[in-house]
């Protein structure tokens, strides 16, 4: 079973140049992720850790555009002390976990990859599921709140048309449109795109913020009306610590970009003595990437929020006013004018749309890894552009959903961002725990507790994400299932080869005609057994006489996989042959194995089997769960859609 090829001429029928249009590239990229049918991959020079980390800054970044607007909306004048936690929170809980995922998992799988690892079977691929579900939510409304804060952005600045004045929606939607045409052209170099965009971002930010602090430092009376305002409100400091405590976890966009930040763990050069096993280069750098990036948000973050709190009234961050959504670049025209205001807008504009295809990059690189590998998902997903499409139609629903509003997505990109650092917090914890570290399991179960908590808080406050993600996650289970339903009958085994034994054994057996072979279920281990399973199939069917019979075994090692590379083992016991096999099901592996017999020997080989006692739906089920269950029927049912040609189909006798 490989990949279609879909590369060729541009002649034939409309209809037929689009789908080749559309799946361009499926079998290369078919290659080039883990899995059977895995190419080599090659040797790839990467990037200095500094310029991957503009890659994920540009959204790990780009929330400087929207989260002191959000932070004052959610804690008032308290919004320099609710940030101070959530900094603490970053550099002392975030940091840390994605650092051991970092070790982890080098290859950028991140968080998920780890969690699929601790749990067997199908518990595991469910529990990952769930999780591509919030990683959905995470990514698709970093899509959509990003593109509607460049919206604010078109829509606010004073040189705007006046035709676009409560142009928010269609504006968002033009945004992603022209995401989503990117992306279909061929998206390349982003990190040659990012490193300057990030940079001058940062630059006008620091503009701004100078600008903002020699406001303050020259008009201390504003200090003093802030602390006033707070010590008017708040009887105590410890009221005012309580109350920053209460409301952190609405602030929780500011650390988004964690995740992205070890997904573009690749992109890293690392060093030349770096292996695939050991690419401690490679960890290193991405360590110091994430612990940079955090360190130079946590400083935008506190000055930013510290500027917007002081010099802003408060109504002006409500919806419908001229911060909201906007607070830096507002601060950007009120006091550097209205030339150096558009210019940070335009600024602001690029990055926060760059932000989207960082996320949707992230999308690209996430289903494809699981889906198709899980069988639950047809191989045209490993495609970029059927994906970008599907994506794409549900950016529009989501912003048509929410109406462009920035404050009314932040629940659901919250939700999102909480639950992957909380799953990568778990992981961490269970990981460092079966290494025997104590103290380090006890540090990040306390930080898991933490962010359980933050999850908590924010759904119950704002209940839209966990309801988004809901959505995401029961699409993605019900179609992921129907996938791998309608998948069942496809032969699951990518690559088979025979040991030293098994190959003589099919060779000798082949001097005599087509191989007979007769399935025998593995666990009956006893020279009785096999003379009374091969006196039986004697009996019943048609087995020339005289001519050597190989006994076919199959092991069940993990039914919940859907496709495996597989290896015939041959062996001598019991006074027969054996030909032994492990794969993910019984009757996909012996039909991968007969037509590999056939094309080895050039003749097609007869297989003999016993009829399952029991029910047949109940038969079915266990086939779709263990991997078993009424061997016989499905072989042949495998066989026929595998092979379309009656006369080279390998033959099933069943007595």
């Amino acid at each position: 079973m490989t990949g279609t090829r879909v590369k060729g001429s541009n002649a034939g029928p409309p209809s037929s140049r689009w789908r080749t249009w559309l799946l361009e590239g499926l079998s290369e990229q078919t290659a080039r992720h883990p899995g059977p049918h895995a190419a080599p991959q090659p040797e790839q020079k990467g990037h200095r850790w500094w310029r991957v980390m503009c890659l994920t800054g540009v959204d790990y970044f780009s929330t400087l555009g929207y989260q002191p607007g959000i932070a004052a909306l959610a804690a008032g004048l308290l919004s320099p002390l609710a940030t101070l936690v959530l900094i603490v929170l970053t550099l002392l809980g975030a940091l840390p976990v994605y650092r051991r995922v970092a070790h982890e998992s080098p290859h950028g799988e991140g968080s998920i990859a780890m969690l699929e690892r601790l749990l067997p079977w199908w518990s595991g691929k469910i529990l990952v599921l769930v999780l591509l579900g919030f990683a959905a939510t995470d990514f698709m409304i970093t899509i959509t709140l990003s593109s509607a804060d460049a919206a604010a952005h078109v829509v606010e600045n004073p040189f705007a048309p006046h035709w676009m004045a409560d142009g928010n929606e269609w504006i968002t939607l033009l945004l992603v449109g022209a995401l989503g045409a990117v992306f279909l052209r061929g998206f390349r170099e982003a990190i040659d795109i990012a490193v300057p965009m990030v940079a001058s971002y940062l630059a006008l930010n620091l503009v701004v913020l100078g600008a903002s602090a020699w406001e303050i430092l020259t008009h201390p009376v504003r200090i003093g009306d802030w602390t006033d305002a707070m010590t008017a409100e708040h009887s105590s400091p410890w009221a005012m610590v309580g109350v920053a405590v209460l409301v952190f976890p609405k602030l929780a966009l500011g650390m988004s970009g964690f995740e992205t930040g070890v997904a573009v763990m690749p992109q890293v050069k690392g060093d030349p003595t770096d292996t695939y096993a050991k690419p401690r280069g490679r960890v290193r750098d991405t360590r110091k990437l994430l612990t940079t990036a955090a360190l130079i948000m946590s400083c935008f973050l506190l000055l930013s929020s510290l500027a917007t709190t002081i010099l802003i009234p408060q109504d002006d961050f409500e919806s419908g006013g001229p911060a909201n959504g906007r607070a830096l670049a507002y601060l950007a025209h009120e006091h550097l004018g209205e030339a150096f205001g558009t210019v940070y807008d335009i600024s602001t504009i690029a990055i926060l749309w760059f932000a989207g295809a960082s996320a949707l990059a992230g999308l690209l690189n996430l289903v494809p890894r699981y889906l198709p590998r899980y069988g639950m998902a047809p191989e045209w997903t490993r495609a970029v552009r059927p994906l970008v499409l599907v994506f794409m139609a549900a950016a529009v629903l989501i912003t048509l959903w929410f109406n462009a509003n920035v404050d009314d997505q932040s629940g659901a990109y919250a939700t999102g961002v909480l639950v992957l650092m909380l799953s990568a917090a778990f992981a961490s914890t269970v990981a460092v725990h079966r290494q025997g570290r104590r103290r380090a399991a006890l540090g990040f179960g306390a930080i898991t507790a933490v962010f359980a908590y933050t999850l908590v808080a924010n759904v119950i406050e704002r209940p839209d994400g966990i309801r988004i993600a809901a959505i995401f996650i029961f699409a993605i289970l019900v179609t992921s299932f129907a996938s791998r339903l309608r998948r069942a009958f496809e032969l699951r085994v990518a690559e088979i080869t025979f040991d030293e034994v098994a190959a003589r054994f099919v060779d000798r057996a082949a001097r005599h005609g087509p191989l007979q072979l007769i399935a025998h279920e593995p666990r009956e281990h006893s020279t009785r057994a096999y003379r009374s399973k091969e006196w039986e199939q004697r009996e019943h069917t048609p087995i020339p006489g005289g001519g050597p019979v190989l006994f076919l075994e199959v092991f069940v090692r993990d039914s919940s996989d859907f496709t495996a590379d597989v290896t015939v083992r041959g062996d001598e016991k019991h006074g027969v042959r054996r030909l032994r096999v492990s794969g993910p099901t019984v009757p996909n592996a012996i039909a991968a194995v007969l037509l590999e017999l056939r094309d080895r020997t050039g003749q097609v080989p007869h297989a003999y089997f016993s009829w399952t006692e029991g029910n047949p739906v109940g038969q079915l089920i266990r086939f779709l769960v263990f991997g078993d269950g009424e061997v016989a029927p499905v072989t042949r049912e495998v066989l026929r859609r595998a092979e379309p040609d009656p006369g080279r189909r390998p033959r099933v006798h069943v007595g």
